[in-house]
């Protein structure tokens, strides 16, 4: 089985989930594929907003979170949503503050925290981003587990603010600080943290209550992805609230949680592996059977994440 038929398999039997309403299910495209699911399910969510502490909030609905920090210089957001959802992140935003907004961090490349980048550039902000996130946005790249190729974006919409070191900028009475990751995720990850807020924005390094997507053909990893979860441990405190790149609000304990589960699955599948079993065998060996009930009930499943973990040891 291979890693592509797992997501495929995965998608059609959680599609009530991933599409949020029986209205979605019936109009939506019979032989969509992953990524089109997930913008459909974009188009039909709404935008929630959850406040953390002092004057940043966090936004779901729009494919990966987006964090939010609001006051007197302006609006500053961590990611920018898929383009669908425009309307409801504005309305969202304005709820939250009327200010103009300023600045927006891209995580990495991804579709799901970049795909807004045009209308946000529209509205006169600046989109901050690691060189390599610029490069990819740039580049064609066929993802095989999402079932699509990405084209390069409008050069209009691309960051205007390109990073190659770590960033520190101060934005209603805020300390933020914006950090690379070696290659993780992906080779363009980067993480914002509040330092008044003690709020820390993690991108897709952190998937809080499932397995994490690796995307290799931008340079990830699962041994990479381990020394990511690592430093987001050593980054946050005992108090810190972390917004995740998908999943629930978590904390410190939860980073913990998220990391030793990476490191046990690497190891029982670099043990398969190194035995001489082939991906088909390793996935059917179910190394990820103690985490599936926990871990593998949304986007990624077991199978998936087992077949990733695989190709990186």
């Amino acid at each position: 089985m291979s890693t592509r038929v797992s997501l495929r398999s995965f998608v059609d039997k959680n599609r009530a989930v991933l599409l949020i309403t029986a209205a979605v299910i019936t109009s939506a495209p019979v032989l969509a594929s992953p990524y089109s699911d997930i913008n459909v399910a974009a188009a039909a969510s709404p935008i929630t907003v959850q406040s953390l502490r002092g004057n940043v909030s966090m936004l779901q609905g729009s494919g990966g979170n987006i964090g939010v920090l609001a006051g007197p210089d302006g609006l500053f957001m961590v990611d920018a949503g898929i383009a669908v959802s425009q309307k409801k992140i504005v309305d969202a935003l304005h709820a939250i503050d009327p200010g103009k907004l300023r600045y927006v961090v891209n995580t990495h490349w991804h579709w799901d925290h970049t795909d807004g980048n045009g209308w946000v550039r529209r509205m006169g902000a600046t989109i901050i981003a690691d060189k390599n996130a610029v490069h990819r946005l740039t580049q064609t790249t066929r993802v095989v587990e999402w079932e699509h190729t990405f084209t390069p974006i409008p050069k209009a919409d691309l960051p205007n603010q390109i990073l190659s070191a770590d960033k520190t900028m101060r934005l209603n009475g805020e300390t933020i600080t914006i950090r690379h990751y070696r290659p993780s995720h992906t080779d363009g990850d980067m993480s914002v943290y509040f330092d008044k807020a003690d709020v820390l924005a993690t991108g897709d390094t952190f998937w809080n209550g499932m397995f994490p997507f690796i995307d290799y053909a931008a340079a990830g990893s699962i041994d990479g992805a381990i020394a990511a979860a690592n430093d987001n441990i050593k980054l946050a405190k005992n108090q810190t609230i972390v917004i995740p790149g998908h999943g629930p609000v978590g904390n410190r304990v939860q980073l913990i949680e998220f990391r030793d589960m990476l490191v046990a699955i690497r190891a029982k599948v670099a043990a398969l592996k190194t035995g001489g079993k082939t991906v088909d065998q390793v996935i059917a060996a179910k190394p990820t059977a103690v985490y599936d009930a926990k871990w593998g009930t949304s986007v990624i499943d077991g199978a998936l994440f087992t077949g990733l973990v695989y190709r990186g040891v």
